[in-house]
């Protein structure tokens, strides 16, 4: 399949601040999530994926000190990739020590805000490791940025659909689409007292928010948090404790929405 792929002068990137590290070969790719919100009206209007795409760089140069974007390629909802660091260059995303092993691609999904991926981003991140296995000599493996790595990034949905074994969407069978399990247990309980900080709180108050509960994605686990918790639990008819422990954890992403 054909990669509509957009160019960095095309997207307006800047220069590097240095010279690329070459990059021969790869296990694969890893996928990434943006790990911040991401506006929605990015679906309907294609300005704001390269607003963002320009945003990300001047982040990853000024924030990080990175020479450029840290990704080799960026997927967007309009089925299209914006070039990045592009083939054969070492991504700067994938965490120290690990970036030789994958290149790096991007939803423009995040931890709230566009949360599920569309259909589009789907093939466009399936084209650009498609680009990566016939121009970049990639390997065949497809991982979530956490695999080997402490972060929630690539996000449930996106990492559920990389766990399904990255399928196109209405790629045979009936096409209707495999709701997303949980991902997996953060390994801590998310409770209170005293406040409980994280991503892996964001990325639960996000899915509760996602499932029209009232309540702050902020990444902080406090009362609010708590009692979100304990009236979702009785609704589940599970022991309402308000703590986050694997069977809520699961429940929050597979429970019927209610």
């Amino acid at each position: 399949m054909a990669i509509d792929l957009i160019s960095r002068k095309a997207w307006g990137a800047r220069s590097p601040r240095g010279s690329h590290t070459r990059l021969d070969s790869t296990k694969g790719v890893k996928v990434h999530y943006t790990g911040g919100r991401v506006d929605p009206r990015i679906v309907d209007e294609h300005d704001r994926c390269t607003a963002l795409v320009r945003s990300i760089q001047n982040s990853h140069m000024d924030g990080n000190g990175w020479i450029d974007i840290g990704y080799s390629f960026v997927a967007c909802p309009h089925k299209k990739v914006f070039e990045g660091r592009g083939l054969n260059r070492l991504p700067a995303a994938n965490g120290s020590g690990l970036n030789r092993g994958h290149y790096a691609v991007l939803g423009l999904v995040g931890n709230a805000g566009l949360l599920e991926p569309p259909d589009g981003m789907l093939h466009a991140i399936l084209d650009a490791i498609d680009h990566t296995r016939q121009n970049g000599r990639a390997g065949d493996e497809i991982k979530g940025h956490r695999d080997g790595y402490a972060t929630d990034c690539p996000g449930g949905p996106l990492y559920a659909w990389v766990r399904r074994g990255a399928p196109r969407p209405d790629g045979g069978g009936n096409g209707a689409p495999e709701p997303p399990g949980a991902p997996p247990f953060p390994g801590r309980l998310l409770k209170y007292p005293p406040v409980t900080r994280g991503d892996d709180v964001r990325t639960w108050q996000a899915k509760m928010a996602e499932r029209e509960w009232e309540i702050d994605v902020d990444g902080a686990y406090g009362p609010q948090s708590r009692d979100v918790c304990r009236r979702f639990q009785r609704q589940q008819e599970i022991d309402d404790d308000g703590v986050v422990g694997p069977v809520t954890w699961r429940r929050t992403w597979e429970a019927p929405q209610g």
